[in-house]
């Protein structure tokens, strides 16, 4: 059993501003961007469903290509990241 208790850094008070939103989108689009190169450098090649086995993967597509779902799956981890950032008390500038 395991005793593992996540403790994600307290972002619930922090909204980020309209040119953050923003970053947010090219943050999860280079998320997608990196994740796929990694994949794709290991032999990974889209196929219509996920299959280990021959490496193929539904989501080696353009970002603008994918499901809504996994465009949010990849903003939100993109602004929670910028949301931890900002209650670190770092200050994020143009």
């Amino acid at each position: 059993m395991s005793t593992y208790k996540p403790k994600p850094i307290e972002t619930s008070q922090v909204y980020l501003s309209k040119d953050l939103e923003e970053l947010t989108e090219r943050l999860a689009e280079n998320a997608h961007d990196h994740w796929a190169r990694l994949r794709m450098q290991e032999g990974w090649t889209w196929g219509p469903t996920r299959n280990d086995a021959s490496k193929q993967h539904p989501d080696l597509v353009p970002y603008a290509d994918l499901e809504d779902s996994e465009r949010q799956y990849d903003r939100q981890a993109a602004m929670e990241t910028l949301k931890a950032i900002i209650s670190l008390g770092y200050e994020i500038r143009r």
